[in-house]
């Protein structure tokens, strides 16, 4: 199975390039047609050569991290007939050096805040094991070096 996204920048007119000094702003362009305005970090790169008001790749891998573990999550849940309300997660990446000395995403830290309807809700000893299966079985997590914990609000 392969997934596609489109990724496109196009260097302005006015703008030079060899300056070091060009807008890092582009387009993520997802098979299913949404459109999304990507940058560099304006804690990477600053302002005004990144967009700080679209998503930066490291912000999409921690979100994609927590969204895979989330999916998982409530899938976990049906099967074992609990009902899950909400699911709200508040997740942090850490960019720091990695043992060989290299920048990266080195932590990530996911905060699920799950709600379940008090008549279908497992004790709080099934909630961990359903974050553990979920964290087990997450493609995104499988693929990455990253250090990812769990932690239950």
């Amino acid at each position: 199975m392969a997934y596609n996204v489109r990724v496109f920048w196009k260097k302005k007119l006015d703008e030079p390039f060899v300056d070091n000094k060009y807008s890092r702003s582009h387009t993520w362009t997802f098979d299913g047609g949404i459109e999304l305005a990507a940058s560099s970090s304006p804690h990477v790169v600053p302002l005004p050569m990144s967009n700080e008001f679209a998503v930066d790749p490291e912000e999409a891998f921690i979100a994609s991290l927590s969204s895979c573990h989330m999916l998982w999550f409530l899938s976990l849940a049906v099967e074992k007939n609990y009902v899950v309300e909400s699911y709200e997660d508040n997740a942090e990446g850490v960019l720091a050096k990695n043992e060989e000395g290299k920048l990266a995403i080195t932590q990530v830290t996911l905060r699920p805040k799950v709600i379940f309807d008090n008549k279908h809700a497992p004790a709080p000893e099934q909630i961990v094991e359903l974050h553990h299966s979920a964290h087990e079985k997450c493609f995104i997590a499988n693929s990455v070096k990253t250090k990812i914990n769990v932690v239950q609000v």
